[in-house]
């Protein structure tokens, strides 16, 4: 799917590359499930699920997006490689480091959702110049030690998050699917939804630094 994506994405038909990438995110949240079902653990022992599963992600999350930042013209011409270098290292670094997913089903630091990023600040239209400064506040905050949710998983408000979830999702698809022609007021109203995200983030943080001190 992140070849896919890929291959869609240089030949500049951006509805087909963000469907691919969607399609891969809708796998990412299933696949350790279907994983722990299959007992891939003790069936598979010499293979690294977790491994796996983070390379596939930094190629459909973090390299896939990255090249369609580059080729759709979403940054300014004058900055755009140091930008898109940006997301690949700074996404390279979460990845990496030890605590990137918590025992409790927490991201530290912005858990690089570029493919969601890419696809709003597409759909929004917005001046290149906003769009770089946008992925660089982003790409700070992978080093920031914030907990994020893990929507699938973190067990705090999991209800609402997957029903939440479930209808923001479809709307993705929804806009992802009527591209290029795109409803502003739509994409905007879907944003509720990723803010829900960063408020119920930043609360759960909170109160686990209070919890620990």
């Amino acid at each position: 799917m992140g070849l896919a994506a890929l291959q869609a994405t240089v030949a500049g038909d951006y509805r087909a590359a963000f469907l691919w990438m969607i399609a891969a995110t809708v796998v990412d949240g299933v696949d350790g499930w279907f994983a722990r079902l299959a007992r891939v653990d003790q069936r598979a022992p010499g293979v690294d699920g977790k491994r796996l599963d983070d390379i596939v992600d930094y190629v459909t999350y973090v390299f896939v997006p990255a090249v369609f930042m580059l080729r759709s013209d979403l940054l300014p011409a004058a900055i755009a490689w140091p930008v898109a270098a940006a997301v690949l290292l700074s996404s390279a670094f979460g990845f990496s480091r030890t605590d990137a997913k918590t025992a409790d089903h927490v991201f530290t630091g912005f858990p690089s959702y570029w493919n969601i990023v890419a696809l709003y600040l597409y759909a929004m239209g917005l001046d290149p110049w906003w769009n770089a400064a946008v992925i660089v506040a982003l790409a700070v905050l992978v080093f920031v030690p914030i907990g994020y949710i893990y929507p699938s998983r973190t067990v705090e408000w999991r209800v609402p998050t997957l029903v939440l979830g479930t209808l923001w999702g479809a709307a993705m698809v929804w806009m992802a699917w009527r591209l290029p022609q795109v409803w502003r007021p739509g994409v905007f109203l879907s944003l509720l939804f990723p803010l829900y995200y960063v408020v119920l983030s930043l609360a759960l943080h909170v109160r686990r630094a209070a919890i620990r001190s």
